[in-house]
């Protein structure tokens, strides 16, 4: 991964599109909650959005909130590699292994992402 200006790799980032589910008003407002804590909301799609450039901790945990949104709310959580936008300035993904230590990670069946097994 690299971090700051684009090296002349091919640079990409993990775009996440949401839809939400429909609800009630209190689990309409819990749904809202928790997507406000990792993405911010497009009007003119009427999605929610987040770009991950890393699946180190804080991306781990971005993955996490949406995966949980999805099984509590059922929401809808599109992940899609793109190009790194002109104004993105965070890490980005530069090569494949960054997407094999995500497969790894999920060696253990039966665990969430994110979660340690239990000793």
């Amino acid at each position: 991964m690299t971090k700051g200006p684009k090296s002349a790799e091919q640079a990409w980032v993990l775009e996440v599109v949401i839809r939400t589910a429909p609800a009630a008003d209190p689990q309409w407002q819990e749904q809202l909650a928790r997507l406000r804590e990792v993405a911010s909301y497009d009007p003119d799609t009427q999605t929610w959005q987040a770009r991950l450039g890393a699946l180190d901790l804080a991306g781990v945990q971005v993955m996490q909130t949406l995966f949980d949104a999805a099984r509590i709310h059922g929401t809808e959580v599109c992940l899609t590699p793109v190009a790194v936008p002109a104004y993105w300035n965070g890490p980005t993904f530069t090569q494949s292994p960054d997407v094999a230590a995500v497969l790894e990670a999920q060696a253990d069946r039966g665990r969430p992402l994110g979660q340690l097994p239990l000793a």
